[in-house]
């Protein structure tokens, strides 16, 4: 490296520093959203730059000479060699759920400090590595996911509890995923819309690629013109009140139709929808993050939420939860994610043509994502910390202003109610849950550029829109690995059923596994009280857990690829997650606190169902507790298998190192890359 270049670096890492620094010792002092920005920007160069690229050349070894599953299995159906950008722009949509978009929104209630630290050292320290580790052991041994590769790599008994707590963890975060999609697309005409554009469109796309006669260029700017359009045209749908009933729809027909695309984007060869459509999302989610960061860097806003509030000691208007170790579980997609795991086992390695974009991609779509949770978080924060609480805390909107004014952050119903007249809603008290105040946080910058009456309700319409369209880009991607990781445990039962180039066979794992996830989704739509809404808090918790599962496998892959003295890599990142997830879990089962506790806060709600008279809310209530103990015997269920499944870890990473246990690594055997293909991809 020149002296200029080391330069350069030097400077850039001294901005990130200062950066940071400003952020952390701002003590009542107004401070620029550009601080956060600035850091995100340092820390994801610096990193990409020296540490991803120590990983792939140092610790993995990529090597561009070996063919990937892509080029030796395909199928035409899931292993399909892919352009890079292509396979990008699928993993990163596939990856960037609510996360990444809801997670540093609620974690805002305690400043913007803890979770913007969080962020930028668990997404570059953690959550990269993670995702790269993964992808290139499922790419080395051929496409395989995460529960084979447990099963293989680390033994049988932990790879099949691994495959249960996998499955059971899938079927959950897909179902609570649906449920935000449909409740954000319920009665809005615009959203559907524009959802609904994007799938002819990815169907077009997907057809002219695989003829072969038109180039990935041509194809990208057909779809973005069609995305545009599919954008920009929903706004008009209330001119024309025919057309505009099409798009219309409850919770129960949205329900059923995002059943219906997850069953088509399972079975369907993924170059035909799955792939066009997730790379089309990308660019309407980076373009929007691009634009956030520039409106930013235009207004310059400031930060009205302090960097530490008071909440920190579990206290929560929003959620109940100390700041450690809510703040990772909140935040979850934005920094470290198991759910990464599971498309980085997934889809992802059947389309990969060359070893050398597992940097890229795994490592390099981990830190684009959080670049997205930072700008959730500005979007939240920007706001009046009296409106941020008031749209997040639930209760009667004149019990809801005196706990937040009593609580230091002064806010008034006049303000609230003309909040939601200039957003075009009835009222804005009780959004919680993240979305509604990202959207207002995001329409709040965009209509500081125009200067049109109606540009904050324009703009938070497109946002909600533009949230679910970020979310369903996960469930599409996770129905399929989910029917794999399906497969993988139907073929011990009965050898055909894991064939995954049996058209049958897919089709029936895939309808056992929208069937599954779908009647969670259906119960939750049809009984907010008492269905998957409960299940929410279970969301990050299993997703963390999820990630110590992949972490064990990394870990034991450094060891028997002789590679130990790289094992800080992989066990830093484990042992705090470990910390993590059973701390979290311990005080969500067991927390006396009713707010925070699953078993304390059933028992307050079969106190209450004791105290009313009216009977209707008396079995809501109960059946309510009732959830809520099942919430709890989920959460102690997963919480014993990662347990169970990191003891079996680590007894074999004693055997390996001390060597009483023979080293046996699963690679498949190396088939080197043709020239012609070399060329190609």
């Amino acid at each position: 490296m020149s002296l200029w270049k080391k330069l350069l670096w030097f400077a850039v890492a001294a901005l990130g520093t200062w950066a940071v620094a400003m952020l952390a010792l701002s003590r009542g002092e107004h401070i620029s959203a550009l601080w956060i920005v600035t850091a995100g920007f340092c820390a994801l160069s610096i990193s990409y730059r020296f540490y991803s690229k120590w990983l792939a050349t140092k610790v993995l070894m990529l090597n561009e000479q070996r063919a990937t599953p892509a080029l030796l299995q395909d199928d035409n159906k899931d292993y399909v060699p892919t352009n890079g950008w292509m396979v990008f722009g699928h993993h990163f949509a596939a990856i960037a759920g609510p996360g990444p978009l809801v997670g540093p929104v609620l974690a805002a209630q305690f400043g913007f400090l803890p979770g913007t630290l969080w962020i930028l050292i668990g997404a570059t320290l953690g959550g990269g590595v993670h995702d790269m580790i993964v992808l290139f052991a499922s790419i080395r041994r051929g496409g395989k996911t995460l529960g084979q590769m447990v099963r293989e790599e680390i033994g049988r008994g932990v790879g099949l509890l691994a495959l249960v707590s996998v499955l059971a963890i899938m079927i959950i975060l897909l179902a609570v995923l649906a449920l935000v999609v449909v409740q954000a697309l319920a009665e809005s005409p615009w959203g559907v819309f524009t959802i609904a554009t994007t799938i002819p469109i990815a169907l077009v796309m997907g057809i002219g690629l695989r003829t072969g006669k038109v180039s990935v260029t041509a194809v990208t700017i057909f779809g973005l013109l069609g995305l545009a359009f599919g954008v920009w045209g929903g706004q008009f749908l209330a001119h024309f009140s025919a057309i505009e009933s099409w798009f219309r729809h409850d919770q129960k027909w949205l329900a059923w139709a995002i059943m219906i695309y997850g069953l088509a984007a399972s079975i369907l060869p993924v170059w035909m929808l799955l792939t066009p459509r997730d790379y089309l999302s990308t660019f309407l989610k980076l373009g929007t993050v691009a634009m956030l960061a520039a409106a930013v860097m235009l207004i310059n806003p400031t930060l009205h939420m302090p960097a530490i509030t008071k909440f920190i000691d579990g206290s929560g208007l929003v959620f109940a939860g100390p700041v450690f170790p809510f703040v990772c579980i909140t935040i979850a997609c934005g920094a470290v994610s198991g759910f990464h795991s599971l498309i980085a086992s997934g889809t992802t390695p059947k389309m990969i043509t060359r070893e050398s974009r597992i940097r890229s991609i795994g490592y390099g779509a981990m830190v684009t994502e959080m670049m997205v949770a930072l700008m959730a978080m500005i979007a939240a924060c920007v706001l009046q910390p009296g409106e941020y609480f008031a749209i997040n805390t639930k209760g009667a909107p004149t019990e809801v202003v005196a706990k937040i004014s009593a609580a230091g952050f002064p806010v008034t119903e006049a303000e609230m109610q003309k909040l939601a007249t200039n957003l075009g809603e009835s009222t804005m008290f009780n959004r919680a849950g993240g979305a509604p105040t990202f959207a207002v946080g995001m329409a709040n910058m965009f209509a500081r550029v125009s200067t049109k009456p109606t540009a904050l309700a324009l703009w938070y319409h497109f946002a909600i829109m533009f949230e679910a369209l970020f979310i369903l880009t996960t469930i599409d991607a996770g129905t399929r690995v989910g029917r794999f990781l399906l497969q993988d445990f139907l073929g011990n039962l009965w050898r055909p059923l894991g064939n995954t180039r049996s058209w049958t066979a897919n089709f029936f794992s895939s309808v056992l596994l929208v069937a599954a996830w779908g009647w969670f989704l259906y119960e939750g739509v049809i009984d907010p009280l008492g269905g998957i809404n409960s299940l929410w808090p279970l969301f990050g918790l299993a997703n963390q857990l999820l990630s110590v599962v992949a972490l064990c496998l990394g870990t034991t892959l450094l060891i028997k690829m002789r590679k130990s003295k790289y094992l800080f890599v992989t066990v830093i990142p484990l042992c705090f997650m470990c910390a993590v997830t059973f701390s979290a879990g311990y005080l969500k089962v067991f927390s006396p606190d009713p707010r925070l506790g699953f078993l304390s806060g059933a028992q307050s709600l079969l106190s209450q169902a004791a105290a009313v008279t009216d009977p209707v809310k008396a079995a809501n209530l109960a059946r309510q507790a009732t959830i809520w103990r099942f919430d709890a015997f989920v959460a102690v269920f997963f919480l014993v298998l990662v347990l169970m499944i990191v003891l079996g870890s680590a007894k074999q990473w004693w055997q390996l190192l001390r060597g009483t246990k023979r080293v046996v690594l699963h690679e498949s055997e190396f088939v080197p890359i043709t020239a012609a293909q070399l060329a190609q991809f």
